[in-house]
């Protein structure tokens, strides 16, 4: 009886003092409000056109423009110029809220296609001192090395390209459907989209499936949601688009911690398609209007990076280095590790007590 209490109080002890020094790295729990905004640390170097993806807990991003000044071309349609290309390569880690330099990418690019498989990033096309190119070089994050793959069969630009399975797919502005294997480093050609020529579309990929939203022309706007099955290298139509935004950029998320959505990201709007129910939904406007931004989505929280303001009659455009993150809708909060010890405390507790109790009780019959 005696060893048993004494077995007990040193278990309430030992539960105590993890408690004690959890306590000492408390970090309070923070619950973000759905379908709204923040502003995170900026990037080291502001750039628009620029590629944006997620590696295991961290966002790259990586080459871009940084031109600025006098643009008198249409907002956000052709106003970057390839002079002003950049190498860089930063790392954002959201746990620190900070950015680090990388190894910069081989080839200075902007308006490139960017897609992660295997946890390695695909940079392929877009705008070089030289111009439109179809290069295709991949970042080892983990390595923090690049390497040079077989080039795409014709130079792009202003492309977007989504992983399904073990392939690369790659959808060019004119339509042109380029199909990637990056375990044989080897290109093909699949059925091209079923639309006009078109800039500034937005794509993604659920349940292997692409989705291919909006874009323009010098004349035109389009609301068109064109879906792709790789499977059966087809075409089919969703719901279109229900406001005449001009699509940047779009994600998906999983429906772990926000329910499953596809939000297509524009200059200054974002736009909620549920794919189940083919419907759409406005959420909150982006809070800083730009252009050729990337976005990236981690733990269900979606991050858009970079781009360049154009303001004034003149058309004044500035790159940007903003990171804003944005909260989607329906979004539960992850419950916080440290908030498990002291459940686990009282629970021991309990349990020792009722044990006690039982043991009491049996050492009187």
């Amino acid at each position: 009886m005696l060893a048993n209490t004494k077995k007990a109080k040193a278990t309430i002890t030992l539960l105590l003092a993890l408690s004690l020094i959890l306590l000492t790295f408390h970090v309070p729990l923070v619950v973000a409000t759905e379908d709204s905004w923040a502003s995170k640390a900026p990037m080291q170097v502001a750039r628009s056109a620029l590629g944006v993806a997620a590696v295991n807990g961290k966002i790259y991003a990586i080459g871009g423009s940084n031109q600025s000044g006098y643009a008198p071309s249409m907002p956000g349609y052709s106003v970057l110029d390839i002079k002003h290309n950049v190498d860089t390569n930063e790392e954002y880690d959201p746990a620190t809220n900070t950015w680090t330099f990388k190894k910069p990418m081989p080839t200075p690019r902007m308006h490139f296609a960017i897609a992660v498989y295997q946890n390695k990033i695909y940079c392929i096309g877009g705008y070089t001192s030289d111009g439109v190119t179809g290069l295709n070089e991949v970042y080892d994050p983990a390595t923090d090395t690049w390497e040079t793959k077989t080039s795409m069969p014709t130079a792009r630009r202003r492309l977007t390209a989504n992983v399904v399975g073990d392939k690369i797919y790659v959808i060019c502005p004119e339509g042109t459907n380029y199909v990637y294997y990056p375990d044989l480093d080897s290109w093909d050609t699949k059925e091209p989209v079923p639309s006009p020529s078109f800039l500034r579309y937005a794509t993604t990929v659920f349940e292997n499936k692409i989705y291919v939203f909006g874009g323009l022309t010098e004349n035109q706007h389009y609301t068109l949601n064109n879906i792709y099955n790789p499977e059966t290298d087809t075409w089919s139509f969703g719901t279109p688009i229900p406001t005449d935004v001009v699509c940047d950029v779009a994600v998906v998320t999983t429906g772990v911690l926000a329910p499953t959505r596809i939000y297509v990201v524009g200059t200054q709007d974002v736009t909620v398609y549920d794919i189940e129910n083919d419907t759409w939904t406005l959420g909150s406007d982006v809070p800083t209007k730009r252009y050729y931004f990337g976005v990236a989505v981690l733990n269900d929280t979606i991050y858009a990076i970079g781009g360049h303001t154009h303001t004034g009659i003149l058309g004044i455009i500035t790159p940007s280095a903003a990171n804003e993150q944005y909260t989607p809708i329906g979004y539960i909060p992850e419950f916080p590790s440290w908030a498990i010890l002291p459940l686990l405390l009282i629970a021991s507790f309990a349990a020792i007590i009722c044990k006690q109790r039982l043991i009491r009780k049996s050492a009187k019959n």
